[in-house]
């Protein structure tokens, strides 16, 4: 079929421009009929296999002088491999640190004169820089969670987490707080693992005790104060940071193999990873990306931050700037709100460090074109601002900043700490995720961030960039959860019932008095849909294994003359997007913009910018913002550039020093003793 065989109602529909824009994106590298390798001018993108290897291990390869340079690198391999590749690693003078077996890669040391040689193995799927880490009010009320807590009786209560398994790959934990006990003064602590080598599990840096205490911390300290949100969870404790936060990738990629391989024994549903790090590679490529692929398609939610690089060292808003992992699209990421202390959400906005979508990490062709992901990011957003949670004894960053303890107790085990960052949202997503989990155990990953999506609250004057769907809406989400059918599989029809009813929930939620409207709709890729039929008919993309924004618009598509393109998800012009019909039902609306909310549901709003902007490769402005590559700020430190080497830095996502935090909740001092009735 070409153009001159599509309807006159089809014909009028598109739009030359916008199909220009997709086509540029989408054309294959190399077109066998028009070009060849003989007439392809040399660049350093077509050197045999250079399309494997990231771009910053390229350049050390290349540079003079640094041959003999040994690199610390992962590879990622397309099959199992036996002695031919050890043997070809033993000839080149490299050495195998470890392996990743669920993951099919390993960390490798290597000079760099051997990186093109490895380039050019045929089993070899991409090799990464391994790369450095650091880690990264009264919220229970402010996110609808106490709405879901109806009292059954002494010591219990309705939703709490219990049986579901949180995984917290961070700088360990105070195994001794009292925030990790249950009802019956047992830990909940239940796994205590350390991949940084330095052979210990407990948390001297002090950043993954109050991450885990805002997911899972309990309310024995202060009378429930400072309660986490699934405060009778299992907490799985994979310390990926060592005494300074600093850790590797090689680390990260080790604990979250683990959990592959043990996620079951445990009962792990959800990971946490509040770190992160420039996302200059495409989630395609990015080996941490990767892996939490790997781990959604296994059942697991995994929450990622956002990351803080929303403004630059002179405070001026910027965008393009989520992190690795939280440019995966299989991810839910989490970016930062400021509740401003109050219980009520009519006052709350996005913080102004909580980093901007769209992603723009990439990836080089064959021929040398550098190709963007721009993806919408985040999906949604949660308090992180100045959170009062628990504080590991002695830890670095309060010895460091004393400010940062709350004065809530001077007993070891019972101080409470002042952070802020996407670093303590993403902990607050994480247990949400935990009670929907606990009230529908056959919820799937992709199950699980539509119902967060689709309750969210839209914040009146931010942009998608900004907020995703909207803030974190605990009650509705439970709501909602409980009405999606236990009986679901992979084999359910598409536009079956998804719901044990036959009409959906009230849209709306009522916090502190402030009533809001839910967004009614999903962040899907470069753009969002909404209907009804989201909630009230089952869509194939909620099962296992299934790419979040396939059945849009980037799936195995076909070119059939005239620039017209068609395939997963097909792209018509004028903006409109129609679903594949074998993903998802008719009946729902594609965005073709990315819009600042009002305040209603999503969709509703102004203009920020089109969704075909988004298919441009190079620098995207909007708004008099630049979306373009270059320095990466947060906090007034930088963090460089993306000559990478191997010495990049994966930072938390926590923000000790913000010009936008407020002064701080009232803190409620601890009696010292226990309250149990939470």
């Amino acid at each position: 079929m070409n153009y001159s065989q599509l309807s006159p109602a089809i014909k009028r529909l598109a739009s030359p421009l916008l199909l220009i824009a997709l086509l540029v994106n989408q054309l294959p590298a190399a077109p066998a009929a028009a070009t060849t390798r003989a007439n392809v001018p040399e660049t350093p993108g077509s050197e045999r296999g250079s399309d494997k290897v990231s771009p910053e291990l390229l350049d050390v390869a290349r540079a003079k002088g640094r041959q003999n340079e040994r690199v610390k690198v992962i590879v990622q391999l397309d099959a199992n491999t036996g002695t031919v590749f050890d043997l070809f690693l033993q000839a080149s003078g490299a050495r195998t640190t470890r392996k990743f077996s669920k993951l099919n890669a390993r960390a490798v040391e290597l000079p760099a004169r051997a990186i093109k040689a490895l380039a050019a193995r045929g089993e070899l799927r991409y090799v990464s820089p391994d790369l450095e880490t650091i880690p990264a009010g009264h919220v229970s009320a402010t996110t609808g969670t106490d709405a879901v807590r109806v009292a059954q009786g002494t010591n219990t209560s309705g939703l709490d987490g219990t049986g579901i398994g949180i995984a917290v790959l961070d700088s360990g934990l105070d195994l001794d707080h009292r925030s990790f006990l249950d009802r019956k003064n047992k830990s909940r602590i239940v796994v205590s693992r350390d991949f940084t080598g330095e052979g210990r599990t407990d948390d001297p840096y002090g950043h993954g005790t109050h991450v885990a205490a805002a997911a899972a911390g309990n309310g024995r300290i202060s009378q429930t104060k400072f309660i986490g949100i699934a405060p009778n969870s299992q907490i799985i404790n994979l310390r990926v940071l060592n005494s300074r936060g600093q850790g590797t990738t090689s680390g990260l990629l080790a604990a979250l193999d683990w959990v592959l391989a043990n996620r079951v024994p445990h009962n792990i549903r959800i990971v946490n990873l509040s770190l992160g790090a420039p996302a200059i590679e495409s989630y395609r490529n990015d080996p941490v990306c990767r892996a939490v692929r790997r781990l959604v398609d296994a059942g697991v939610v995994v929450v990622a931050a956002a990351g803080n690089n929303g403004r630059n060292a002179s405070g001026q808003k910027i965008y393009g700037q989520i992190h690795s992992p939280g440019n995966e699209p299989s991810a839910l990421t989490v970016g930062a709100a400021n509740t401003f202390g109050t219980d009520t959400r009519d006052d709350d906005g996005v913080a102004t460090y909580s980093s901007r979508g769209p992603t723009r990490s990439s990836w080089t062709d064959a021929l040398g074109m550098k190709r963007y992901d721009s993806l919408i990011k985040p999906d949604m957003v949660a308090p992180g601002n100045k959170l009062i949670f628990a504080e590991s004894d002695r830890n670095h960053l309060v010895q460091q900043n004393p400010e940062l303890d709350a004065s809530v107790s001077a007993v070891d085990n019972r101080r409470m700490m002042y952070m802020s960052g996407s670093s303590m949202a993403t902990p607050v997503a994480a247990g949400a995720a935990a009670l929907l989990l606990q009230a529908n155990p056959r919820l799937t990953p992709n199950l699980v961030k539509t119902i967060l999506m689709y309750t969210a609250q839209p914040l009146s004057g931010f942009n998608m960039f900004e907020q995703g769907a909207g803030q974190l809406n605990i009650e509705g989400a439970v709501r909602l959860a409980r009405l999606v059918r236990s009986d679901l599989t992979a084999v359910t029809p598409l536009g079956a019932p998804l719901l044990t009813s036959n009409t959906a929930p009230t849209p709306e939620t009522t916090i502190a008095g402030h009533t809001f409207t839910w967004s009614q709709g999903l962040i899907m890729g470069r753009t969002y849909v909404t209907g009804l039929n989201l909630v009230l008919k089952y869509q194939k993309i909620y099962r296992d294994g299934i790419f979040y924004g396939d059945g849009i618009f980037y799936g195995d598509g076909i070119f059939y003359g005239d620039g017209i393109f068609y395939g997963d998800g097909i792209f018509y012009g004028d903006g409109i997007f129609y679903g594949d019909s074998v993903l998802l039902t008719n009946g729902l609306i594609y965005g073709n913009s990315v819009l600042t909310s009002n305040g209603g549901v999503l969709g509703d709003g102004s203009v920020f910018i089109g969704v075909n902007t988004l298919f441009d490769d190079g620098t995207i402005q909007a708004d008099g913002f630049s979306f373009g590559d270059g320095l990466i700020y947060s906090d007034g430190i930088f963090y460089g550039d993306s000559t990478l080497r191997g010495e990049a830095v994966i930072q938390s996502q926590s923000a000790r020093v913000s010009g936008d935090l407020t002064p701080a909740m009232l803190s409620e001092q601890d009696t010292g003793v226990d309250f149990t009735d939470y």
